[in-house]
Formats: C-alpha cells, sequence, structure tokens
C-alpha cells in the first residue's frame, strides 16, 4: 500500500470515526533522514540534515583566506572540484547535483564554494572562465559564478571530480577578493 493510500485512509477514518487502516502496512522512513529523494530513492548527498549545501551571503562571512592545496584524498579541499546538492536561485527548496569550485576552507571544518556551469558567459563579470575538464563528461568549458557562494561539508559531497588549474584558481580567488574584500 503507498504511503499517499495510507494517508488518506487515516484522515477518512478520523472523519467518520471508524477505522480503516489495513491488516498489513509498511512503515516508510523519511527520505529527508536518509539524504535521499522520494521519488528517485537515489542519494543526494549536501541535500538535506546537518550536511545539507547551503548558500551564504558572502560579504557577511568575515575574513576568508583562499588558498590553492588540492589533494586527491576524498575531502573537498580549495582548488578542487566537487559535486554536491545546490539549492535554485529561487530558493524554493528545489535544486540539483551539479559541480562547485571549493575556494577556502572555514576554521570549523566547512568549505566555501563557487557553483561551476557549462553555460558561456563570456564577458560578464559575475563568471570567471575555468576551463575544461573531467568534471564534465562532454568536455565543456565551464565558468564559475562568483554571484553565488555556498557552504559545503564533507559528508556533503556526492564525489570528488579533479582540481582546476592553479591558473584558473588564482582567477576565481582574485574575482572573489575584488568582489568580496577576501584573503
Amino acid at each position: 500500500m503507498s504511503r499517499f493510500g495510507d494517508v488518506i485512509r487515516s484522515l477518512v477514518s478520523s472523519a467518520i470515526g471508524r477505522s480503516t487502516t489495513p491488516s498489513r502496512q509498511t512503515p516508510s522512513p523519511s527520505p529527508h533522514a536518509e539524504g535521499k529523494t522520494a521519488a528517485s530513492g537515489m542519494e543526494e548527498p549536501g541535500r538535506f540534515g546537518d550536511s545539507a549545501t547551503v548558500e551564504v551571503d558572502p560579504a557577511a562571512i568575515g575574513r576568508v583566506r583562499m588558498t590553492y592545496v588540492p589533494s586527491t584524498d576524498g575531502d573537498p579541499d580549495p582548488g578542487e572540484i566537487v559535486w554536491t546538492w545546490v539549492p535554485f536561485e529561487e530558493r524554493d527548496g528545489r535544486g540539483k547535483d551539479r559541480p562547485v569550485l571549493i575556494v577556502a576552507e572555514e576554521p570549523g571544518g566547512t568549505r566555501l564554494a563557487v557553483q561551476l556551469t557549462s553555460k558561456p558567459h563570456d564577458g560578464s563579470r559575475d563568471y570567471i572562465p575555468v576551463g575544461s575538464g573531467p568534471w564534465d563528461a562532454q568536455g565543456r568549458q565551464s565558468w564559475a559564478n562568483i554571484d553565488r557562494v555556498f557552504r559545503v561539508l564533507p559528508a556533503g559531497m556526492r564525489r570528488e571530480a579533479s582540481a582546476i588549474d592553479k591558473s584558473a584558481f588564482v582567477r576565481v580567488a582574485a574575482a572573489l577578493r575584488d568582489l568580496y574584500g577576501w584573503h
């Protein structure tokens, strides 16, 4: 029996004052508790709970020290591109799994990141070209969107994709420094 059917049956039984509970009920775990979507059953690290990837106000973060220190150790390090769930700009609970560039590590172990896009943004001050790499299966050029900054926890990433070229990281870091006053 579906969970929706169980809810309807419960509402009807409450309204008419008698039990219509089926003889066999299987409890359905909350998708939020396990970091899975209800529709697909697939894991989406970074979407729910304590490890959720969240957008932060870059101007309110305070001092940020950006260094290029990629290390393929399974943890998200500055200079690496990792995959995590990223909320849409509408901030309505929707989002999708996408690559982000880790730009800094905060003292508490969280990381700051900017999302990547393969949609061309030549000439835009908010999008910095980072080239192409193994994070994009089709080998497309990517741009870092410095207008949106996210806090990522190691438990909130799905996979470590690769490191970007140091010169690309330096360009992104310089743009973030200019825009937000970071170090």
